[in-house]
Order: C-alpha cells, then sequence, then structure tokens
C-alpha cells in the first residue's frame, strides 16, 4: 500500500496489496478495499464500505455515507462496488437501509462527476451513469444500461439490461430491457439496435426484439394485450422471455409508447 502522510486510515480497515491512496483522504475502519484500487485526494469513504480490485475514485467521492432517508434509524448497513469500477469526482454514493441493508454498484461500471446514488440501489455489470445522473432510493439497474447526464429517476424503478437514457430524463416509470428511451414525457425512442451489435447481438436477434417492441410500444395496444399477442406470435427465445418477465414484473408501470415529436 501507498499512502500519503497526510490522509487518514484507520489501522482497522482492510486495505489490499498496491492500492495507492492520495493526500487528504479519509477511510474509516470498517471498510474493505481490494488490490490495486487507486483513492485520489480528498475522497472519504466511509463505514460499510467494500471495493472489489483496481476500482478508481476520483477526488471529492463520498462513498459510504449514511443513507438521506428519514426512517434510517442507524441501522448497520453496507455498500459492496465490484471489480474494475471508476467512481468520478464527487459522487455521492449512500449505503442501505433496513429496507435492503445494502447498497450494491457492479463490476466494470463507470460512474461520472455527481452521480448521486441513493440507498438500496442495486447497479448491474458495465452500466455507465453519465455526470449529474441522480438515483433515488431503490432502484435496480440491469447489466450494461447507460443513463445520459442530468437524468432523474424516481424510487423503486427499474431499468432493464442495454438499454439507453436519453440525457435530462425524468424517469417515472420502468423502462425494458434493450430499447431506447427520451422525451418528455418519457417515452420508446427505439431499441437500442448500435448497443446490440456493439455487445455481440446478431442481426437476427435484433430483429426479434425489434418485432416484440413494435407490437409492445407502436401497434397501439394497451400493455395487457401486447404481452398476449406477443405470447402468442413470436417465437419462444431469451431476449423474449427477459421482455415479458420485465414487464409484468414492473410494479410502477412501464414508460409510454412511440410518439411523434411535437
Amino acid at each position: 500500500m501507498i499512502n500519503h502522510k497526510l490522509s487518514i486510515i484507520d489501522p482497522n480497515a482492510k486495505i489490499g496489496k498496491n492500492v495507492k491512496i492520495g493526500p487528504f483522504c479519509v477511510i474509516e475502519g470498517d471498510v474493505e478495499i481490494g488490490d490495486n484500487c487507486i483513492i485520489e485526494s480528498h475522497v472519504t469513504i466511509m463505514n460499510g464500505s467494500k471495493l472489489g480490485t483496481a476500482c478508481r475514485v476520483f477526488p471529492g467521492a463520498i462513498v459510504g455515507a449514511v443513507p438521506q432517508d428519514l426512517k434510517f434509524k442507524g441501522e448497520y448497513s453496507t455498500i459492496t462496488i465490484g471489480n474494475n469500477t471508476i467512481i468520478r469526482e464527487y459522487c455521492t454514493l449512500n449505503r442501505g437501509t433496513a429496507a435492503n441493508f445494502q447498497t450494491k454498484i457492479g463490476d466494470n461500471c463507470l460512474l461520472m462527476a455527481y452521480v448521486h446514488v441513493a440507498h438500496d440501489c442495486v447497479i448491474g455489470n458495465n452500466c455507465i451513469l453519465a455526470n449529474n445522473v441522480n438515483l433515488a432510493g431503490h432502484i435496480v439497474i440491469h447489466d450494461f444500461a447507460v443513463l445520459g447526464g442530468m437524468s432523474a429517476i424516481h424510487q423503486f424503478v427499474k431499468i432493464g439490461a442495454h438499454a439507453m437514457l436519453g440525457g435530462g430524463s425524468l424517469v417515472r416509470k420502468d423502462i425494458p430491457p434493450y430499447v431506447k428511451a427520451a422525451r418528455e414525457p418519457l417515452s420508446y425512442a427505439g431499441v437500442n439496435s448500435i448497443g446490440l451489435k456493439r455487445r455481440g447481438f446478431t442481426t437476427d436477434q435484433i430483429n426479434h426484439i425489434q418485432a416484440i417492441y413494435r407490437i409492445l410500444f407502436v401497434k397501439g395496444y394497451n400493455t395487457s394485450q401486447a404481452l398476449k399477442i406477443v405470447e402468442a406470435n413470436i417465437d419462444v427465445s431469451p431476449e423474449r422471455d427477459y421482455i415479458l418477465s420485465f414487464i409484468k414484473g414492473a410494479d410502477r408501470g412501464i414508460m409510454k409508447g412511440f410518439r411523434q415529436n411535437g
């Protein structure tokens, strides 16, 4: 470990091999930092925080602060961050409450400057949250989702895998997997076909997903009608089953279908 003499590191903190800690950091005692992490200057990592290997935390970030939830009564909770995740300047990442006792961020994520992740959120692997994304409590984001800057996400919202959210969005309803979401009010803006191609989806798979979403979001059916038509007419596939399962489990409902601009 290489730590700057101007940082305060509790001797009870568990710090892995080849960790670099810059000046003016505070690392509390109930903290674990995995091998090969880089903690830049002016970072605070508070009790209940666990970072995986090869993470990098930029100046001003605060990891593991207590929840901004009036129901929080000081119960023990944690925040867990996976391997190879980057936390840019001034991110604020809160630990959980008695609801789940844990906030969780996966592997290979990028949280850009000023991102806020509230209590009990679960973020999957390979997600990107651009500058100033704000997550309220209890949000679930599946793998490979990309959230545009200045977006605000309502508590308990779910965002499906490979979804792409336009910058400045206000998200009040769930966003199904594989789609682009934009406009105000938030609505379907097509399948994230470019993102899917980059991640190895075949043309046939993408066409299959597009056929499902034409029924769900373009043809004008209500959600119940669309689900029945998809189940009856679209071949079974992992993508179809995931979409159906996600929408059936969308407790807040899903975003609106296709809208013409203006």
